[in-house]
């Protein structure tokens, strides 16, 4: 198996390869999806910015050069997609992520487990409702598979890339203390 290369995967792309597209499908739809969700938008509205992203990147395949970038291309222009689809629909208040989460949620173990872990689920994300909109989106953004580089992060966050490990740390010990006090701290 080779390493994946995203200049070569562009330019394979562009000339009409479709194992060299869906393997750019592959390697960034975790960062769109972690970028989009931040917005914290509802299922339709993070589908229609998912799907517009890759449609920008279709029409400016010929133009991207830098493969290196193109985690950060597609991490803006999926940030950009958001703020219009929000600027469009007038709205500034994001829908509640627990509903995305509840078709995410494993059935699977003893009843009794289940339980407990959709009630530390539902105190983790109450914490993250808690936390400032930058830690959020921040720690949302980093539970992306693969986990995007802190220039992806820059890029869909607008967070310099010198901040975003501080900036990750104070907001985890943010919510390290949003759990303890609320009961959710089970060690």
């Amino acid at each position: 198996m080779t390493a994946f290369d995203p200049t070569i995967a562009l330019i394979e792309a562009a000339d009409g390869d479709q194992r060299a597209w869906n393997a750019i499908v592959s390697r960034y739809s975790g960062l769109i999806w972690a970028t989009v969700r931040g917005f914290r938008l509802t299922d339709a509205d993070a589908a229609d910015v998912f799907q517009a992203t890759w449609f920008r990147l279709v029409e400016k395949l010929n133009q991207i050069r830098n493969g290196d970038g193109l985690g950060s291309w597609l991490a803006t222009t999926a940030r950009n997609e958001a703020i219009d689809l929000l600027r469009r629909r007038g709205r500034e208040s994001p829908a509640d992520f627990d509903d995305q989460l509840a078709g995410a949620r494993s059935t699977a173990g003893l009843p009794e487990e289940t339980v407990l872990r959709d009630e530390e689920d539902r105190l983790l994300w109450q914490a993250v409702h808690r936390l400032p909109d930058r830690c959020s989106r921040l720690l949302r953004a980093m539970g992306a598979d693969p986990v995007p580089s802190y220039a992806e992060l820059s890029a869909a966050l607008g967070m310099p890339v010198g901040s975003i490990g501080p900036t990750r740390a104070r907001c985890l010990e943010t919510l390290r203390g949003l759990l303890t006090t609320s009961g959710g701290d089970r060690s």
